[in-house]
């Protein structure tokens, strides 16, 4: 299943090779760099933020773009047949066109909500029957990936705004402009988009990621933080931290465990990718000055040793890019399945081969020792960079399978387990 995007690219890139060879080497295009330690670069990121600081060596690479339709049913279906998991498991399709589909998050009477990337809605989708209803129930937010429900709201966090919209499940026709409950963020776009852990105190943990590949960040990011949307009150509970859009509490300790997306511009294998964990209030995950536990950044590390820093409990794989995280605790997987982890690997850009795109389950105990990562899923890529789906999030069903939602294909999935 290749997208026009695909197709697209291959051929541009056999134009270029001929264009290419009548240039002199005097007129190749120079790497892209930027001055991101500055605030005027805070204030105004170029469009093209996620490039960063080009090195030589992976010249050329950019973020790939999905089928702007998704996947359709036959493609799904296919897809389906493809994907690779343990024995015992199944996987069929939840949902489709719902197309760039983010964080998920259940209503209390089983409506299940769902944010979305770039199009800035937030879909509903009900079961009739058997068959999924999707609803688009809000339009034109920006950036509107996280969601939460409790006590009956909605909750959508839309880069600067973490918005209320009450008795949402009793008006999806109308939910209304909704009550902003927490707005001091910056506006930044890039790396601003958001996902939302809510704790046993109702509290939400909220990632802030810097405007920018690699620097010195704005003092209002690089951090989490912890925020009651009853009054606005928040907390700044780790700092360091460079782009996360997934995390967790840990259901035997309370803590948060957060997934971390390393720099990119530096090699096709460095630095990795983080698993997360925080211990105690005002830890410092290393950003920008150390990666993956054990790396001073060449340009940023300023004298700073990564001893100084908190290590990732488990370092995943460099540009796997680790979203959405679950703990798993249903009744429905084998029971060495309880208490694991379970993460939605979106996948490469700035690799020359990609990697991720699958599952990943971490096996390790609650003050995060003896961790132990296996794949769970994968065949949402074929070859180097052929992107079938891009997991981003995962939940629990209240049956104790698990829902998948990828943004590449516009579905959501349903994986559960059989006993034979």
């Amino acid at each position: 299943m290749k997208s026009a995007f695909n197709r697209s690219i291959l051929a541009l890139a056999a134009i270029l090779v001929v264009a290419g060879a009548s240039q002199a080497p005097a007129q190749q295009k120079a790497l892209k760099k930027y001055e991101s330690g500055t605030k005027d670069f805070w204030n105004n990121p170029p469009p093209d933020w996620f490039l960063g600081d080009e090195t030589e060596q992976q010249k050329g690479l950019a973020p790939p773009s999905g089928p702007p339709t998704g996947a359709s049913e036959a493609e799904l279906a296919a897809l389906m047949k493809k994907i690779k998991l343990p024995d015992g498991f199944k996987i069929e399709v939840y949902a489709s066109n719902v197309l760039s589909a983010r964080q998920m998050a259940w209503g209390d009477k089983g409506t299940l909500f769902v944010g979305s990337f770039d199009l800035g809605n937030v879909y509903a989708i009900k079961d009739n029957g058997g068959k999924k209803e999707v609803k688009t129930v809000l339009k034109g937010l920006k950036m509107p990936t996280g969601l939460a429900f409790l006590d009956g709201a909605l909750y959508v966090i839309a880069v600067d705004k973490l918005i209320k919209y009450e008795n949402a499940e009793a008006n999806l026709d109308n939910l209304g402009a909704g009550k902003v409950v927490y707005d001091d963020m910056p506006s930044y776009i890039a790396h601003g988009w958001k996902y939302i852990t809510v704790d046993k105190d109702g509290w939400f943990y909220l990632p802030f990621g810097p405007p920018f590949n690699i620097g010195i960040p704005p003092t209002s990011v690089s951090q989490v933080r912890r925020v009651d949307p009853r009054t606005g009150n928040a907390e700044i509970w780790a700092l360091g931290v460079r782009n996360s859009v997934g995390g967790d509490i840990d259901p035997r300790s309370g803590r948060y465990w957060f997934t971390e997306n390393a720099r990119d511009w530096i090699s096709d294998d460095m630095p990795s990718d983080k698993l997360n964990m925080i211990s105690r209030i005002g830890e410092h995950f290393g950003y920008p000055y150390c990666h993956q536990g054990d790396m001073p950044d060449p340009k940023f590390a300023m004298g700073h040793k990564c001893s100084e820093f908190t290590p990732p409990v488990v370092n995943l794989g460099a540009h796997v890019a680790p979203l959405g995280m679950k703990f798993y605790t249903g009744d429905q997987f084998p029971a060495e399945y309880k208490n694991n982890i379970l993460i939605a690997e979106h996948g490469s850009w700035n690799r020359h081969k990609y990697q991720g795109a699958r599952i990943k389950r971490v096996i390790v105990d609650a003050d995060g020792k003896n961790a132990k990562q296996e794949i769970f899923a994968s065949g949402w890529l074929e070859g180097d960079q052929g992107y079938l789906g891009r997991p981003n999030d995962i939940l629990l069903d209240k049956d104790g399978s698990i829902l998948v939602s990828d943004d590449w294909a516009g579905a959501i999935y349903r994986i559960s387990y059989t006993k034979k």
